[in-house]
């Protein structure tokens, strides 16, 4: 292998290798029924799972210094869906909190491609988790699959800043030419990746059209075909 092969592949976690989106909303909805045990009037009813995500996005979009954080952000989302509930109260807003991230890691399930990806990554290159999110291997039986990590909410600074790449380089103790980073967006992970150098590979599952202006190196809509690529480089 010359100095300029791939070594280490990096992956980004939410969306790229289980599916966040339909474990977020399971979650939701069993925190929104607890919330209404403890506010049964009209409002808590009328809250529903996409006005739940409404209030966390504010939430991100309002409080910066939470950005990398998500645990923080999601708190403080909890914190105002219980006051636009009726029922204000810190101990409450933990506790859905608490009983979201808890059924939230239970429910999320690797996408079909992902095992044999990842084994066949993994034997020959490499393996890290690239992460704004907060869904550690450990709590979804991927111990040991990763040989580094990179979290935005241990580290301070989330994708695309290049320095959470910049610390993927560190760790996995490689340049930055032989890197490739896999991620489902265009503009965390592939502009991330290339504005610090390395290889971005667009995960696209659902053939969506990229309008962004955003051009990743390569684009493949099922994780297997980064095998191939990166073993040919």
């Amino acid at each position: 292998m010359s100095d300029y092969s791939i070594k280490a592949v990096s992956l980004d976690g939410d969306g790229t290798l289980w599916d966040f989106e339909a474990s977020m909303r399971h979650a939701l909805e069993l925190a929104l029924a607890e919330l209404r045990a403890h506010a049964p009037g009209e409002k808590a009813r009328a809250l529903t799972v996409d006005r739940a995500i409404a209030i966390r996005d504010r939430v991100f979009a309002q409080r910066r210094d939470l950005a990398a954080n998500l645990e923080a952000v999601r708190l403080e989302a909890f914190r105002q869906t219980a006051a636009e509930a009726g029922a204000p109260g810190e101990a409450l807003a933990r506790r859905l909190n608490a009983l979201y991230h808890e059924n939230r890691f239970k429910a999320l399930e690797l996408y079909e491609d992902v095992p044999r990806a990842l084994q066949a990554l993994g034997e020959s290159f490499q393996l890290g988790l690239v992460s704004n999110g907060n869904s550690y291997p450990e709590k979804l039986g991927l111990g040991g699959v990763f040989q580094f990590t990179v979290f935005a909410q241990d580290c301070g600074f989330a994708k695309p800043d290049p320095r959470i790449f910049a610390l993927a380089l560190e760790r996995a103790g490689c340049r930055r030419e032989q890197m490739a980073h896999i991620g489902d967006s265009l503009g965390d992970d592939v502009r991330g990746a290339k504005n610090a150098g390395i290889l971005a590979i667009w995960l696209n599952r659902t053939g969506a059209a990229n309008e962004t202006g955003i051009e990743p190196d390569y684009e493949i809509a099922d994780l297997r075909e980064a095998v191939r690529i990166c073993e040919g480089i």
